[in-house]
């Protein structure tokens, strides 16, 4: 007697591209075991979802997400597979995690890098370039529960300006995002 098994039922590990301290892809390791006290430098990216009114789609991750749970941050992230274009990376990210169809992605702060640590111990510590999207205004997210608990549009003035007095609390790499974005023209990257 033959056990049928779907794709559904078949379990693959998630790998993440480990890098050296110049950025250079050293080896691969499963996500799973990845992010503890010792992070090692990996390749990830992050991105920022507009509608035609510049509102930012914000996202509340998932309450069992082992980082930074429960906390709101900027519209997706993840890591690219070993092997995948980052920018594809992105556009299924945005899919999986959001059910966002986009065509085009472009970045906005290509040499991010950050560390960062959890009360707990756990380290975040990745190169990750940072993304912009862009997708119709009336546009409804369709998040995963897994990854997000919540979502909402914000007009980009006034999540910054909430971001950068400490008003609206997120995550340590939308801050660092967002300080770095406000530095910059917005006319550089919000087309």
């Amino acid at each position: 007697m033959g056990i049928a098994v779907g794709m559904r039922d078949i379990v693959e590990v998630e790998e993440v591209v480990l890098l050296a301290e110049d950025g250079t892809p050293v080896g691969t390791a499963p996500k799973a075991g990845v992010h503890t006290e010792h992070t090692p430098l990996h390749l990830a990216f992050s991105c920022y979802v507009f509608d035609d009114d510049d509102r930012l789609l914000v996202t509340r991750r998932a309450l069992d997400k082992r980082t930074w749970p429960g906390v709101w941050t900027n519209s997706a992230c993840g890591h690219p597979a070993p092997g995948e274009e980052i920018e594809d990376a992105v556009r299924r990210r945005l899919d999986t995690e959001l059910g966002l169809m986009v065509d085009r992605v472009w970045p906005i702060l290509p040499d991010f890098r950050y560390r960062a640590v959890m009360p707990n111990g756990i380290v975040e510590n990745e190169i990750c370039p940072v993304f912009r999207a862009a997708v119709p205004s009336g546009t409804v997210p369709d998040p995963s529960p897994d990854e997000v608990a919540e979502v909402k549009w914000i007009p980009w003035a006034d999540f910054s300006t909430r971001v950068l007095s400490g008003d609206f609390d997120v995550s340590p790499w939308c801050r660092l995002q967002v300080e770095q974005l406000a530095e910059r023209d917005t006319s550089t990257w919000m087309p």
